[in-house]
C-alpha cells in the first residue's frame, strides 16, 4: 500500500488550507485564485508557493487534511467500548463540526474532479475508508437491535450526503451555531435508523471526542 500523504505539520499550511476552503466555497475552484487565498493571509503568492507548488496541490491538501481528521476520528470511536448509536451520534457530530469549523462550510465532495486522476484517486481510496467504517458501524447496530434492518451502504450515503449538504444552505451569520446543526442532525438521522422497539442509548454521549487538531 501507498504511504499517504500525512495532515499538514505547520500551523501556516494549516491557515492556508482553511483560507483556500472558504475561498472555494465562495467562489468555486476554478473561480478563486492563487491571490485571493494568500491575500486573505496578508502573504504575497509567492510566500503560498512555499508552502503548496500550485493551486491543486492546496485542493488536494484540503481533502488530504480534512480526510486525516474524520479517518483518526473514527478510528477512535470505533475502539470505544459504546453502542452503535452513541459511536454514530459522535461521527454525525464531529463530521458537521469539521465542515462548519475547520473547513469553514465547506463540502468534502468540493470539486473532486477538478483533481488529476492520480490525486483524485487517492482522494476516494480514503474517502472510502471512512464510507466502509461508517457501514460497519451502522451493521454493528443493526446486530445490537438498535437500528431496523437496513443496507448499511445506502444508510452511509444518506448520512454523508445529508451533512455534506449542510453548505448549501449554511449562513456563519445566522442563527443556528454548529453545536446546534449537530445536536439536530445526530438526532434525527439516529432516530430514522432506530429499531421499531430499540431502545437506544442516552440522548447526551456518555463521552466526548474532540476533533483532533
Amino acid at each position: 500500500m501507498a504511504k499517504e500523504q500525512q495532515i499538514p505539520v505547520s500551523e501556516r499550511q494549516i491557515e492556508i488550507l482553511k483560507s483556500a476552503a472558504a475561498a472555494f466555497r465562495r467562489r468555486g475552484y476554478h473561480g478563486a485564485s492563487v491571490d485571493e487565498i494568500a491575500s486573505a493571509l496578508q502573504m504575497t503568492k509567492g510566500n503560498l508557493y512555499y508552502y503548496f507548488k500550485n493551486k491543486e496541490e492546496i485542493l488536494y491538501a484540503c481533502h488530504d487534511y480534512s480526510l486525516s481528521l474524520i479517518l483518526e476520528l473514527l478510528e477512535r470511536v470505533r475502539a470505544q467500548p459504546a453502542p452503535a448509536d452513541e459511536k454514530v451520534r459522535q461521527l454525525i457530530r464531529a463530521f458537521v463540526h469539521l465542515i462548519l469549523d475547520e473547513l469553514h462550510g465547506t463540502a468534502l465532495t468540493l470539486d473532486l474532479h477538478a483533481l488529476s486522476p492520480s490525486l483524485l484517486k487517492k482522494v476516494i481510496v480514503r474517502r472510502d475508508r471512512f464510507d466502509h467504517g461508517l457501514r460497519a458501524i451502522l451493521k454493528e447496530g443493526m446486530d445490537q437491535g438498535l437500528f431496523a434492518p437496513s443496507d448499511p451502504k445506502l444508510l452511509a450515503f444518506a448520512i454523508m450526503g445529508a451533512v455534506n449538504w449542510i453548505p448549501r444552505w449554511f449562513d456563519p451569520s445566522g442563527s443556528a451555531s454548529s453545536d446546534k446543526i449537530a445536536a439536530v442532525f445526530a438526532d434525527y438521522l439516529i432516530a430514522g435508523l432506530r429499531a421499531p422497539n430499540g431502545s437506544g442509548s442516552a440522548r447526551e454521549p456518555a463521552f466526548t471526542i474532540p476533533i483532533p487538531r
